[in-house]
């Protein structure tokens, strides 16, 4: 039975790659430091399972290299990181910390496993590091211009395993995904925000005049493209993957508005209001994954319609979700500079 380690595996998206390896019969070491956007809620459901184990560490660990070579993976996904945008720009240290030491980290650990075994390792990134693209579609020779501290720290961690697979021949991949949305998403992110407000019968905050336009992937669609890549991918090469549809905050609002309102009664106090912008935010991101579709036979199964129902259902029928999140990470506004 194969053996994969899972880093960052309480947040969202880790938790939902869990869940589909675990169906895959596949066993799961989940490695978290447990932060703010950890969450045990988020791997209740298989916490119990004779295939899942659990241990609490710091990527930057060097604990962590005596873990790696007890465990004896093949395969390591990397998704322990900071991801948002708006603590970035309050609180760059730690992204530095996390996106950048921690990879280094983890790259020294994973390079001195591999020099007796055979692994592989995945390291998930974002579209972010592109930058603004006002238009058409980012392929992956396209240039890094990262505008946030975020994204910043995300683009030095790919070039990072970038260059471990170049100066010592690891066997890594990286993927630049697109935004994600789906179960399990902390509410300090746009569409799990709205649908805590909505359920509270708060006011919908959108940045700017909600123009800002992104490309939407349901978060399980992206975990079978992690899946194919682990499997078929070739090292050392770059996958963008995303779903080819852009959606701007206004017209995510509006059909989150129109699917909620036909699940619950919207309160009095349920209306867009439009907040101060955050600084350096980027117009437009939109990527080109022919690479995945064509060379790995990866699509995106569930459009933005059927997904943002599943989303939204979703939170309605776990509200104790939110219970195990302090309140400030949720109603708090971050990132104002």
């Amino acid at each position: 039975m194969k053996k994969i380690i899972v880093t960052g595996g309480l947040g969202f998206i880790g938790s939902n790659l869990i869940e589909l390896l675990l169906n895959k019969n596949y066993s799961v070491l989940n490695i978290d430091k447990v932060t703010y956007s950890s969450n045990f809620y988020n791997v209740k459901e298989f916490e119990n399972s004779r295939r899942y184990k659990f241990i609490k560490l710091d990527i930057k660990d060097k604990k962590l290299n005596k873990i790696i070579n007890n465990y004896k993976p093949s395969g390591i996904f990397n998704l322990a990181a900071e991801t948002h945008v708006d603590r970035s720009i309050d609180n760059p240290e730690s992204f530095i910390q996390s996106n950048i030491v921690g990879v280094y980290n983890l790259l020294e650990c994973f390079k001195n496993f591999t020099k007796k075994n055979k692994s592989r390792l995945v390291h998930i990134s974002t579209d972010e590091v592109y930058g603004d693209i006002l238009s058409g579609r980012t392929s992956e020779d396209y240039p890094y211009q990262p505008s946030s501290p975020y994204a910043a720290s995300k683009a030095a961690s790919d070039h990072l395993v970038s260059s471990y697979v170049r100066t010592y021949n690891i066997p890594a991949i990286v993927t630049n995904c697109s935004n994600n949305y789906g179960p399990k998403q902390h509410p300090e992110k746009l569409i799990p925000k709205l649908i805590y407000n909505i359920l509270n019968n708060k006011p919908l905050p959108i940045y700017g005049k909600g123009t800002n336009s992104r490309e939407w992937i349901y978060v399980k669609d992206h975990c079978e493209a992690l899946l194919k890549v682990f499997l078929r991918g070739k090292i050392g090469e770059f996958y963008n993957i995303g779903s080819n549809k852009n959606l701007n905050n206004l017209e995510v609002c509006s059909q989150l508005l129109n699917v909620s309102k036909k699940i619950v009664k919207l309160g009095n106090n349920v209306k867009i209001n439009f907040v101060k912008d955050r600084p350096g935010h980027d117009i437009r991101y939109a990527l080109n994954s022919n690479k995945i579709i064509n060379n790995i036979k990866w699509k995106p199964k569930v459009n933005f319609t059927n997904g943002i129902k599943l989303t939204f259902n979703w939170y309605n029928k776990n509200k104790t979700y939110y219970k195990n999140l302090l309140k400030k990470d949720i109603i708090k506004r971050l990132g104002k500079a």
